[in-house]
């Protein structure tokens, strides 16, 4: 309801001259300051991305030089995959719980580290050192996980925090060893303009989340359990990620197509998602399920919201339950 009043003060550029467009400087800074306390870095190393997923190519191939290797996952989102056919690269293979090893990393080494994986909410526990770089990957944990100290660059994705979408928040290291991959004459990072209104809804967004998620924290855990308890116990032939983010779950049915899944779902009131995060559009099978060797058939992601409830959780898993019967009769 707030969106309508920002957009009414927030129309100005605030990089011009004048009364309006000094007010409009006024809440972009304050909005910055919001996200450098939340995030953890200072507000002079926020830039603000006007579509999200520009910031793998920036974060990553700005700390690429001709001797850099990048060291990623096998895990890691098909943006990091683009980019990574661009260098000389090596991909990591993961255990069976996801979890990533970082062995005989070097000082050449740019290193693109997952927080958490926005499919299966699994948390990588390790952290790269010794090397070049690390590029943080936070679109999926927002808040929930504090960058490493050696961190380059970091990514977040405002929906995140439910926030509005099409924004992203990049932040640069001062100690990075950085420069602008992408066609540029100027200092600026980001090749364009940002819609300001945007950002104040985001900045209103995760004051608002982060004092949700510490009141709120215990009962999405408990959720969480509930889900996995009832899927385990009640519906055979059912595979689960192994756990992590609280808030994310992923789980596989076999002998169950994904697609009648989660239409049938849709269709009896739970919007539930399926296929690669990164590609869901095709409803490809997952290549973070298949690295990990889980069940990729029949496969749903769930996304617990502050504002979800153990009733309509009661009511969704019954309706799974059946679900997946009627479509395997």
């Amino acid at each position: 309801m707030a969106l309508p009043h920002i957009f009414e003060v927030a129309w100005p550029d605030p990089s011009k001259l004048g009364v309006d467009s000094k007010s409009a400087a006024l809440l972009l800074n304050e909005a910055r300051e919001t996200f450098a306390g939340h995030l953890g870095v200072r507000s002079d190393e926020i830039t603000f991305l006007g579509e999200a997923n520009i910031g793998f190519q920036l974060g990553i191939s700005g700390l690429m030089s001709g001797k850099n290797r990048l060291v990623y996952s096998n895990i890691d989102r098909m943006e990091v995959f683009a980019v990574a056919k661009e260098h000389q690269s090596e991909q990591l293979q993961v255990s069976s719980t996801g979890q990533i090893a970082y062995k005989n990393l070097t000082s050449e080494d740019v290193v693109a580290l997952q927080l958490c994986n926005r499919e299966t909410g699994t948390i990588q526990s390790a952290r790269p050192a010794n090397c070049a770089g690390i590029f943080v990957d936070a679109t999926a944990s927002g808040t929930r996980i504090a960058l490493p100290e050696n961190w380059s660059t970091a990514l977040w994705d405002s929906t995140s925090w439910a926030g509005p979408g099409g924004l992203g928040v990049f932040a640069l290291s001062k100690r990075a060893n950085w420069s602008n991959p992408l066609p540029h004459l100027d200092n600026r990072i980001s090749p364009g303009p940002t819609s300001l209104p945007l950002i104040v809804a985001s900045a209103l967004a995760i004051d608002s989340w982060v004092a949700d998620e510490k009141n709120l924290a215990a009962k999405i855990s408990a959720i969480n359990s509930d889900i996995r308890s009832f899927i385990m116990a009640n519906i055979p032939d059912a595979d689960i990620a192994p756990g992590g983010a609280d808030h994310l779950i992923s789980a596989s049915f076999l002998y169950v197509n994904a697609e009648q899944l989660v239409t049938a779902l849709a269709d009896k009131g739970f919007a539930v998602d399926s296929g690669s995060a990164c590609n869901a559009t095709n409803m490809q099978p997952s290549h973070v399920l298949a690295a990990i060797g889980l069940l990729t058939q029949g496969n749903i992601r769930l996304t617990i919201h502050h504002a979800t409830t153990f009733e309509e959780i009661k009511s969704f898993l019954q309706t799974l339950a059946q679900t997946v019967l009627e479509l395997r009769a």
